[in-house]
């Protein structure tokens, strides 16, 4: 990981149930968000809790593009990009799908 990179995790009774690994390519101008949530039976909001603290930690300008990739099946989480990003769309890639829109502007 560069020094630009930052690595988020959710913790839960010292157990890491999320986690977000973030990268911005600043040739591109893009941010990359990789999401992860622990596999099995979680508290719900966990998707979108992760979601929250990745826009809120992001070291990036509000309405900078946001590429992520969350597992596929992760309702939750692309819910919440759709509701917190602007113009997301979405295209599956095997057992994930990429999330493209950019980071809030508020």
């Amino acid at each position: 990981m560069s020094s630009d990179d930052q690595h988020i995790t959710i913790e839960v009774d010292d157990r890491v149930v999320a986690e977000a690994d973030l990268h911005l390519d600043p040739d591109a101008g893009v941010l990359h968000a990789d999401l992860h949530l622990e596999a099995g039976h979680r508290r719900p909001g966990t998707g979108a809790d992760l979601v929250d603290t990745v826009l809120a930690e992001a070291d990036a300008e509000p309405g900078t593009p946001l590429q992520a990739t969350l597992p596929a099946g992760d309702a939750e989480s692309l819910i919440r990009l759709r509701e917190r990003c602007d113009s997301v769309q979405t295209r599956p890639a095997g057992a994930t799908v990429i999330a493209e829109g950019s980071l809030p502007r508020d």
